[in-house]
């Protein structure tokens, strides 16, 4: 089997062993769910590594010998395919690694490749060196899961509150490693694994690193013996040992030694504390519930050889190495052996417990007190564990509850020791060596160790009782009234010892008993207690000062140091004296100054603990501690006790009541010499003692006491007249002191104790870190002010704070040095190495930074400020000075030195949070973003440690969200918290970065070049190509953690905030051109990152719905660009999965990581249940419109009794600002300043009464501003996300290839967005904030479903289905639903919103749209007959059409009035689209409900009535320069609907009713036609050829008219006088305008569509009787008549040009003025001339009925010559005027033959439509270029489309050849009637006037112009006739009848003309 031994890629020695501590942690300490089976799993597996502790595997030969062959024959590695060849230097590394740990040479190789796989996490670090962290990481790992495992048994001393079923698994699991000898294994790994000794191993192969890895080696190897330790602390503490293990401990505790200072390491203190729980029986007091279980486990009370061989061993006389452990056990045992005498079990043990006393008295012959001080409280690891605090506090009060005797032995002995002293004083002897010191030890024991209490236990509340305090009324606290009740006796026994102690307090006791009472006061109970006790402990009051109580009391300190002050003040030098020096001290011996130093301790812990005791001392008329204490300051005594002086004025100023008067009296007593006095010439106080004694000593108390001090006092109060009257009044000499004296010299003083250099530098900065962050620049600080002082003006102070500022905003000393302490600051760091001070350097540092931080934040207020008062101050930009160079390294490496420090955020995670915030605050900046890229690529080492240190910030896992400010009580927390903020502050920076031009910081940090352009990088995993981990690589890590589970990414609930930037960055980086290619590309092939995160979509976090939003918005706007360009590459498999993950309705297949058992189980089942049962699932895409909550609880208005409300309004309003989000907010804090100093500002006692009031009412109002903040925040966000949503969705729609989306399935995804978006939108309490949104993605849906039924018919799905489920894969029902929800959504819009409506107005347009009949090609057969016609079955899209309406109709008038509202006035393009919507809605109407509607209203009226207002505007639209074109867009929309309604009968008499064409008469713009293009200027044209020319835009406004007209002519059959005679009026008010039209020169397509609209009026309106009936005055009748006559002349000659003369020049004209649609404009041309030559061989027979209804009477319009125009170059005179027969029989001719060409055509493409199929490709794209624009359109177009367009092409080619046939066959008719009416007068009835008889008047004069006939014309006309109207010509007429005029039934109408033509030129000539 070994030679299939494959090898690991994650080495079994260390990813196993991560992934079980990562369970272990998840079930104990994270109680994840599910945990509890995956732990089962882990430790199954993983049980031999818990039985074989720590033991490697074996060497072999075999294997060495496998690994030899790895370079040559290569290796198998799991999960690859093939053996890999190995090279040879990785198998040399692999036998050293074998050989250095003593592991399996396999085991070896796969660490090593472990290590070279980890490489990227470990910049600089070599695989060999990664290998070994990996190494020691797997140990770490076991130790720590099974301390974890052993601390969740449940046990005596504490509980994890865990599941029984966990609890029951880990206790059964441990109990069996215990019983295989875990104790004795445990021992021995601590005993051999010594950091030392392997560090000696290591650095023999060269195993060791930089400093970095050392140190992070030698923590993993401690933190391995620690974890190994405590996991028997952690048995111990909840279950006992057996007899074996037992002795085992202590056989091992024998030889325990201790460290250089005395104290035990807490590898061993751990060991020493699992003994005494093994020794403990203090539990059983406690009388839980289960008190009897843990009797019956006990193995004191159930062996008794336990307690035989325990009790031998420890009484046993051999000393172990540290006599004083001994001592510690033997007390141990010695007090549980008392205690178990007590037990009624304890009496079968007799003959051991009554050797307690012996044990003890043995045990303080070993000083038993003094080794628990030194060695227990010693080790700094002692603090760090609770039960360690608890167990020691049981051992200490059980000492002295249950030994009474022994205790008041170590007094007597005491008492006589100190007589001993006493006498040798007396005698002048040394004191006896032989004096022991048990109480002593004891009592300082009780001081350090009560003195600690970093659990905040208050354990000392023991050694107090209420009862004594009882009797003092005068304190008053929550927890004195409560002890009514007897407290338990050992509390009583435990007070009494304080208390007895006290009396008669031996000297020598005196300072040691100070020392314990300290210890007791700490905190805030214990302190009132102590306080008690020393007053109580004062004599009685009275004038007799002599009778002193005890010496331990308040009255007899303060006495004394009263005396003390009295006796040295009379030694005070005179100030001038020049020798000012220490005068030899007669006060203060050493040991009074060492009582003193204690008793000023133990008051100042009092007060700092008890506000009650700090106010009741300062406030004691006699005792005036604060006065006697600055009076001692000022006299000769040591720099130490005046330094404790300070620190306990500091703590009395932490009442602000106390700090005001102490500033008075500091200032009064001159300690730092403020005001020099007239002749003095040398100064005096603080600064001299720190100048000439400290500095010569060395020593610095005083120094820092004084920084204490100013720091306490600045926090409380900072007042701003300090020293007023003497001196220029405020707080500048203190600062200048602060600055000048303590600050600027620190580094060049000299320093006996090397730490005390940092302490300094730390005290003097945190006083500056207070003042400038307490510090607003004000208006007034830039005014320079003078104060009057004794008579003179000098110069007043500013604020501390502005100082500051301005010395920060400058290259001052200050800002040098603090940049200098930050540069030593990070070069210790980096050194990794402890050194004296480091934790006040770390402090110092901190405060600089913090510094800088508040100078970068204020600056900006502070330079305006400036700027606006024009002081003359000069300052820079801090972000500028920081560029500058460093005096210590000659280069500009300040910036670089701050983001050092994110490089050490593992060991000081504020330092490198303060940084991320600095750097944050100068990446704002643009041209500083520039340099810093250089500055951090300059050096490579120094930029790898920086990305690191940026890298390292963002990894850190730990952090978690949601901790507020407040929570800081435990360091964890606060840690946590401090970590999170600095990700996201780095996040932040990024994001700033990346929106300024590159190259840009962000750019960097995330990996992508900044030396080559951006697009060319290339971004990689992390090591694979020696890429480093950047933070692209962290950031996708930290989003990626738990994407794969089913709950998805940990990210986005744990720190919900910080995701959501996560998702920005990336949205950011894939959003800008430069860097989208690189990174998409990286997602999508490395990390498959968008289709991970979208499948946990919707995120839903019920606390912090703000963040959930704004994750999905980035990640859905990330999702559209992924989209968009996917499609655009042609990636379709990416698309399509993208696509089926936001679209499938149908459950997908779990996730793969639920545990391998689930998957076989889902794999199966879901074979099983393989039909069409699977339920459906809600879409993707539809759960995130879900979880967009559409309804917004706004806050109530404010309930305001004090304040006015408007008033308050405006307030808020001033105080808003648009913060970084772009969210407009309210600054609560500016607020709270305005209000505070509002309620400050009132005067009087009324208002100083309602104070409390007035703060809670503006309370409330912050409360409200707060609320109003969050809701703003949160529409914003719902508003952000729905965008997004919107955008994905319409990317899905627009921009994916079509067909990805089946054309049914689109339309139901389509319905059900609709109609979900609908629900919400329309539900009550949805926010009209969102509705524009909703409204806009309504529009884009409609659209989208609109266009995809009518592809879908256009493909032929459409009619073939029958109409029984609707015509198209959405049901009708459906299409019904979406309708009423639209027709809701906008009556619910009510009155506003039009903007919004638009949109919903153009969704109904697309929806009515479905409906719409599409164009249908005209084939020219024979009818079906009326009947079948109105029996046929309704087809699909009426009866769409007809429910449409219904339901339109079912809406009643209130939906009319919104929509003719929105028609008549408002924003244009609602206007145009309300309008387009009636005009629809009016032409499916059969009922006329709507068309009633807008004529009752009145709404018709004044749209008709709008037209007078348009025309000035319309006018405006003519000038030459390109105007706005809205008003022409309106005026289309409302002349389409007024044709519209013209269209019916009714409507068209109602429009002549209100007057439309009286509107339009007076209209002048008609008459404002421009010059034609040719003549104007060629650069004014527009370039984008959108807006049209100014001669387009005039027939944009004319045919509208026109065709109106033309429609109601159409349309008033019975009213036809009434509208032909106001239209005619029309014509002759713009007479010459028309005319003009008619002469138009240039005939081109514009022109001819004018044309043939205009005949077409004239041929209805201008004829002789309209004016007949109309009451026309009769004067203008001749006017109006000539008019008429012109129209007549005019269109004859026009008929001319376009029959005869012109027809071929334009056809030809058309094809070349057109080159991109030829066959399209030659055939709008042809229609519109057929169209014109209809409409005036129209007006012509009009005019021939109309004259007369026989031919006889008849008017003539043409001259009888049959001239072909062509040859009427040359006009006789006569007929010049006139057109001559022969147009008319040469038009006929050619529409003849047009009519076969046409016709032809039309057969043509009939058949190509029939057979579209098998059309070849070549014809397909000719078709489809006539309606593709652009060269290589057509070859972009799929097939589907293509045959589609060439489908369209070919019907509209159809139909136009239709159209044209018709026209043709109605001009042969009418050609024929009108030949055949000039003939028949000519031939028949026209008598010819001879020549001669000239001067006979015309017989009936009205043929036009023809004033004579010859005979020898007639004649001509006749067998000219004959000749031109010949057989072939009739046989043709004959065939159109046959082939066109017989379909459409009017039957046999030209074969009679034909006939009568031939007849009247077969007669004989008369």
């Amino acid at each position: 089997s070994t030679t299939l031994m494959a090898i690991h890629q994650i080495s079994s020695l260390w990813g196993p062993l991560k992934e079980l501590w990562d369970t272990v942690e998840g079930a104990v300490w994270r109680r994840q769910p599910e945990s509890v089976h995956l732990l089962d799993l882990q430790l199954k597996k993983h049980k031999p590594n818990f039985l074989s502790l720590y033991k490697n595997p074996p060497k072999s030969a075999e294997q060495r010998e496998k690994v030899r062959k790895a370079s040559t024959e290569g290796i198998a590695i799991q999960g690859q395919q093939g053996a890999r060849l190995l090279p040879e230097q990785l198998l040399t590394e692999a036998f050293i690694l074998s050989d250095l740990f003593d592991i399996g040479e396999l085991a070896a190789l796969e660490l090593l490749l472990a290590g070279e796989n980890q490489q990227p996490h470990f910049p600089g670090l070599s695989r060999g060196l990664v290998a070994v962290l990996l190494y020691w990481d797997g140990k770490l790992c076991v130790a720590n899961s099974l301390r974890s495992l052993i601390q969740s048994r449940h046990g005596k001393t504490f509980t994890l509150e865990l599941s029984g079923e966990l609890v029951a698994l880990t206790t059964r699991f441990t109990d069996e490693l215990m019983s295989q000898g875990l104790t004795r294994r445990l021992l021995t790994l601590v005993s051999e694994i010594n950091v030392t000794r392997e560090f000696e191993r290591l650095q023999k192969e060269r195993g060791l690193g930089n400093e970095k890895h050392r140190k992070e080696v030698s923590d993993l190897i401690k933190e391995c013996r620690q974890a190994l330790a405590d996991c028997l602390f952690a048995w111990t503490c909840q279950s006992p040992l057996g007899k074996d293990d037992t002795l085992a401990l202590i056989a091992h505790l024998e030889t325990v030694t201790v460290e250089a200072d005395g104290s035990l390491d807490s590898v061993n203190l751990a060991l020493v504390m699992a003994l005494l729980y093994c020794l403990d029986v203090s539990f059983l007091e406690q009388g839980t519930e289960d008190r009897e279980d843990l009797l019956q486990a006990l193995p004191l009370l159930t062996e008794k050889q336990y307690v035989s061989a325990v009790h031998s061993r420890l009484v046993d006389g051999r000393p172990w190495k540290l006599p004083g452990l001994q001592a510690v056990c033997r007390l141990a045992w010695a007090l549980a052996l008392h205690a178990l005498s007590q037990l009624p079990q304890g009496s079968a043990l007799a003959e051991f417990t009554e050797a307690d006393e012996a044990l003890a008295d043995q045990a303080l012959l070993g000083g038993v007190f003094l080794f628990m001080t030194e060695g227990m409280l010693g080790c700094e690891g002692f603090t760090h564990d609770e039960f360690y605090t608890r167990r020691l506090h049981s051992l200490i009060t059980d000492f002295l509850a249950l030994m009474p005797m022994k205790v008041k032995q170590l007094r007597n002995r005491a008492d006589e020791d100190a007589r001993l002293v006493h006498m040798s004083l007396q005698m002048g002897s040394e004191p006896p060596s032989s004096l022991r010191k048990d109480l002593d030890h004891l009592m300082i024991l009780i001081g350090e160790f009560y003195s600690k209490d970093p659990f905040g236990l208050e354990l000392a509340l023991e050694f107090w009782c209420h009862t004594e305090s009882l009797q003092h009324t005068s304190l008053q606290g929550s927890y004195l009234g409560m002890a009514m009740q007897r407290p338990p006796h050992k509390q009583v026994v435990l007070s009494k010892f304080v208390r007895q102690m006290g009396d008669l307090l031996p000297p020598t006791l005196y300072i040691p008993y100070l020392r314990m009472l300290k210890g007791l006061a700490n905190g805030p109970q214990c302190a009132h207690y102590c306080f008690s006790l020393l007053k109580t402990n004062g004599a009685p009051h009275g004038d007799n000062m002599q009778v002193t109580g005890s010496p331990v009391s308040w009255e007899h300190f303060f006495h004394s140091l009263m005396l003390y002050h009295e006796n040295l003040r009379r030694d005070l030098p005179n100030a001038d004296a020049t020798h000012y020096r220490l005068p030899p001290i007669r006060g203060i011996t050493q040991r009074e100054l060492d009582g003193l130093t204690s008793f000023l301790q133990l008051l100042c812990t009092i007060i700092t603990w008890s506000e009650n005791a700090r106010l009741a001392l300062c406030e004691h008329p006699q005792w005036t501690p604060a006065v006697v204490m600055l009076g001692l300051l000022q006299c000769s005594v040591q720099p130490v006790l005046k330094g404790e002086l300070l620190l306990c004025l500091a703590a009395f100023g932490k009442s602000p009541e106390i700090a005001a008067s102490l500033w008075q009296s500091l200032e009064y007593t001159q300690i730092l010499q403020t005001v020099r006095a007239p002749g003095q010439k040398q100064a005096a106080g603080i600064e001299v003692e720190l100048n000439e004694i400290e500095s010569s000593c060395e020593e610095y108390p005083l120094t820092r006491a004084f920084c204490q001090l100013i720091s306490t006092l600045v926090e409380s109060a900072l007042p701003v007249n300090l020293g007023a009257g003497l001196r220029a009044p405020g707080f500048q000499p203190y600062l200048t002191f602060l600055r000048d004296a303590v600050f600027l010299p620190f580094p060049t003083r000299a320093y006996r104790r090397a730490a005390e250099k940092w302490e300094v530098a730390d005290a003097v900065l945190e006083v500056f870190h207070k003042l400038l962050r307490d510090y607003e620049p004000q208006p007034s600080d830039f005014v320079q002010e003078t104060v009057e002082l004794q008579g003179e003006q000098v110069l007043a102070h500013k604020p501390p704070g502005h100082s500051l500022m301005f010395h920060l905003l400058n290259d001052s000393p200050t800002l040098i040095l603090c940049l200098s302490l930050l540069e030593e600051g990070v070069r210790q760091l980096d050194t990794y190495a402890p050194f004296p001070g480091k934790k006040q350097l770390e402090s110092a540092v901190l405060h600089c930074l913090c510094l800088l931080d508040l100078a970068l934040q204020k600056e900006v207020v502070f330079m305006d400020l400036l700027r606006e008062s024009q002081a003359s101050l000069i300052v820079s930009p801090l972000e500028q000075l920081l560029q500058g160079v460093s005096a210590q390294s000659r280069r500009a490496d300040h910036i670089v030195n701050i983001a050092r420090y994110l490089y050490h955020s593992s060991s000081n995670p504020e330092a490198a949070f303060q940084s991320a915030k600095i750097l944050q605050r100068i990446a704002r900046y643009p041209n500083i973003q520039n340099r810093l890229v250089g500055d951090f690529t300059h050096d490579q080492t120094v930029s790898d440690k920086l990305m690191a240190g940026f890298v390292e910030c963002l990894d850190n896992e730990g952090a978690e969200e949601g901790l507020e400010k407040g929570d800081d009580s435990e360091p964890a927390k606060k840690e946590a918290r401090i970590r999170h903020e600095t990700q996201i502050h780095i996040l932040n920076l990024l994001i700033t970065s990346l929106e300024l031009k590159t190259p840009n910081l962000a750019l960097y940090l995330l990996g992508y070049e900044v030396k080559k352009p951006i697009s060319s990088t290339n971004l990689q995993d992390a090591g694979v190509l020696g890429c480093p981990r950047s933070c692209l690589h962290a950031i996708l890590s930290l989003l990626q953690r738990g994407s794969e589970r089913r709950s998805g990414p940990v990210l986005t609930s744990q720190a919900p905030h910080l995701a959501e930037l996560c998702y920005q960055v990336i949205y950011q980086l894939c959003v800008c051109s430069d860097t989208s290619g690189p990174t998409m590309r990286y997602l999508r092939t490395s990390q498959d990152f968008l289709f991970t995160h979208l499948q946990h979509l919707p995120f839903i976090l019920p606390g912090d719905e703000i963040s959930a939003l704004s994750q999905m918005s980035w990640l859905m706007k990330t999702a559209a660009i992924e989209l968009r360009v996917t499609s655009l590459n042609r990636q379709r498999s990416h698309t399509q999965r993208l696509l089926n993950l936001l679209l499938d309705d149908q459950p997908r297949t779990q996730h793969a990581a639920d545990g391998e058992t689930g998957m076989e189980e889902s794999r199966s089942v879901s074979g099983f249940l393989h039909f069409d049962t699977v339920s459906k699932v809600r879409r993707k895409l539809l759960s995130v419109l879900d979880a967009i909550n559409f309804s917004q609880d706004v806050p109530e208005l404010l309930q305001l009794d004090f304040f006015e409300r408007t008033q308050i309004e405006q307030v808020i309003a001033n105080c808003e600002h648009v913060n970084e989000h772009g969210h407009t907010v309210c600054n609560v804090k500016l607020l709270h300043r305005v209000l505070v100093a509002e309620v400050n500002a009132l005067q009087g006692m009324a208002a100083i009464g309602q104070r409390p009031l007035l703060m809670e009412e503006v309370n409330s109002i912050l409360q409200q501003v707060v609320e109003r903040n969050r809701v703003r925040r949160s529409l914003s966000a719902k508003r952000h996300a729905l965008q997004s949503w919107r955008g994905l969705v319409e990317t899905l729609l627009t921009a994916c290839p079509a067909d990805l989306i089946p054309a049914d399935d689109r339309q139901i995804i389509i319905r059900d967005l609709l109609l979900d978006l609908h629900d919400k939108v329309l539900s009550e309490d949805s926010a009209g904030e969102l509705m524009p949104i909703v409204a806009g993605a309504v529009f884009t849906l409609t659209a989208h479903l609109s266009q995809s039924v009518l592809s879908e018919q256009q493909q032929g799905a459409g009619l073939e289905g029958g109409s029984s489920s609707g015509f198209a894969s959405i049901a009708n029902s459906a299409l019904h639903l979406i309708l009423r929800k639209l027709l809701d959504f906008i009556l619910c819009t009510g009155g506003g919103f039009q903007r919004l409506r638009a949109h919903l107005y153009g969704s109904l347009l697309y929806y009515l749209q479905i409906a719409q009949k599409p164009e249908e090609p005209d084939t020219l057969q024979q009818g079906t007959s009326m009947w079948e016609r109105l029996t046929a079955p309704e087809d699909g899209f009426s009866k769409l059409q007809r429910e449409n309406l219904a339901i339109i109709e079912s809406y009643g008038t209130a939906l009319m009035e919104v929509v003719c509202r929105d028609a008549c006035d408002g924003h244009e393009i609602g206007r145009m689209l309300a309008l387009a919507v009636l005009d629809r809605i009016l032409s499916i109407d059969r009922q006329s409900q709507w068309l009633l509607y807008v004529c009752n209203s009145g709404y018709l009226r004044v749209l008709v009535e709008s037209l007078r207002q348009d025309d000035a505007a319309l006018q405006t639209l003519l000038s030459p320069q390109p105007p706005l074109l809205k008003p022409l867009y309106i005026y289309e929309s409302k002349m389409a609907l007024l044709t519209r309604v013209a269209k019916t009968g009714q409507g068209a008499v109602e429009l002549l009713r209100c007057g439309l064409v009286a509107q339009l008469v007076e209209c002048q713009v008609f008459d404002m036609v421009p010059d034609s293009d040719s003549h104007r200027v060629f650069g004014q044209r527009d370039p984008s050829g959108f807006i049209p020319s100014p001669l387009d835009r005039y027939r944009q406004i004319l045919l509208p008219a026109l065709r109106l007209f033309q429609v109601i002519l159409t349309s008033t059959t019975t009213h036809h006088q009434q509208g032909a005679a106001q239209v005619l009026q029309w014509l002759i008010v713009h007479a010459d305008t028309i005319q003009g039209l008619l002469r138009c020169q240039e005939l081109s397509m514009g022109a001819l569509q004018e044309l043939s609209l205009l005949t077409g009026i004239i041929s209805k309106t201008a004829l002789p009787g309209a004016l007949e009936g109309q009451d026309v005055n009769s004067a203008a009748l001749p006017e109006f008549q000539g008019h008429i006559s012109r129209f007549q002349r005019q269109c004859l000659s026009l008929l001319g040009r376009l029959a005869g003369s012109e027809r071929e020049r334009l056809l030809k004209q058309a094809e070349i003025a057109a080159p991109g649609d030829p066959a399209e404009r030659r055939e709008e041309m042809e229609v519109a001339m057929q169209q014109v030559c209809a409409n005036i061989m129209e007006y012509c027979q009009t005019l021939l009925l109309q004259s007369s209804a026989q031919a006889q009477f008849s008017i003539c319009l043409f001259s009888p010559s049959v001239n072909e125009p062509a040859n009427l170059a040359l006009p006789s005179a006569l007929y010049s005027r006139v057109p001559s027969l022969g147009l008319v029989l040469f038009l006929l001719k050619n529409s003849a033959a047009d009519f076969f060409r046409f016709h032809q055509s039309h057969r043509q493409a009939l058949g190509k439509l029939q057979s579209l199929e098998q059309l070849p490709p070549e014809e397909l794209k000719e078709l489809c270029a006539a309606l593709v624009s652009g060269t290589g359109g057509v070859e972009k177009i799929s097939s589907v489309q293509r045959s589609l367009l060439a489908k369209r092409r070919l019907v509209q080619l159809i139909n136009n050849r239709a159209k044209l046939l018709a026209l043709c066959s109605y001009v042969i008719e009418t050609c024929l009637f009108v030949m055949w009416r000039h003939l028949e007068y000519y031939l028949l009835y026209c008598t010819p006037t001879d020549p001669k008889d000239s001067l006979m008047p015309d017989s009936f004069g009205r043929a036009l112009g023809l004033s004579r006939v010859s005979q020898q014309d007639l004649e001509q006309l006749q067998s000219d006739m004959g000749a031109g109207f010949g057989e072939a010509l009739q046989r043709k007429l004959l065939e159109v009848e046959g082939l066109y005029s017989q379909v459409r039934s009017r039957y046999t109408f030209i074969q009679a003309l034909v006939r009568r033509i031939r007849g009247l030129l077969r007669q004989p000539k008369s």
